[in-house]
């Protein structure tokens, strides 16, 4: 891969990361009060960060099918609140699992 590349990639993925962060605060002067707005700048970051994560996730492995049974059991364990360590495990384990079984 070309050097010139991969910095020219790092710093558009810094500024579009960046920017939806700074532009409010530098564009609006006054506190935000509308909760729509809030709640959008609040959970904007992480709808971003799922919408790039979760195709990689299924993907990732030979099958799709392997990708989305790691995919539900990660989600499902992370729903009844377990600890990272114990999803992260549970879902390679589950993944793993389905490889051998298909």
């Amino acid at each position: 891969m070309n050097n010139n590349y991969l910095i020219i990639a790092i710093i558009t993925i810094s500024l579009a990361t960046y920017m939806p962060r700074f532009l409010p605060i530098a564009l609006i002067k006054s506190k935000i009060k509308n909760n729509f707005i809030k709640s959008m700048l609040i959970y904007m970051p992480y709808g971003v960060l799922s919408a790039m994560i979760f195709p990689a996730i299924i993907y990732s492995t030979g099958k799709i099918a392997t990708g989305i049974a790691g995919s539900v059991v990660a989600i499902f364990l992370s729903y009844k609140k377990k600890g990272l360590l114990t999803v992260a495990i549970t879902s390679i384990l589950t993944v793993l699992l389905f490889e051998v079984i298909m």
